[in-house]
């Protein structure tokens, strides 16, 4: 990238940036590019997809109840129920 398409860039995201720092950042993104580039260069058929890169395992805590149901309490106190369900005001037609 040249610093002319870096001041393109900047406008468009509607970032300031100075004179200074325009070259150093156009070489910065040139050599991210580049090291695109060079991964997609890189032949990945057949390898597996992986969602994390460690051997990671999530722990789950147990589906259980620990909080008593006390919706009848706060139906009782609510502006307006019906069959169990709060009833809210209408906001699209």
């Amino acid at each position: 990238m040249n610093p002319s398409e870096i001041e393109k860039l900047a406008n468009l995201a509607r970032l300031e940036i100075n004179a200074e720092t325009i070259e150093e950042t156009a070489k910065s993104i040139t050599e991210v590019l580049a090291l695109v580039d060079q991964l997609t260069a890189v032949n990945t058929e057949g390898v597996r997809p992986m969602a994390h890169p460690l051997d990671a395992v999530q722990r789950l805590r147990a589906d259980e109840v620990s909080e008593p149901n006390r919706r009848d309490e706060f139906q009782h106190i609510a502006p307006a129920t019906e069959n169990g369900l709060y009833l809210v005001p209408k906001v699209i037609d």
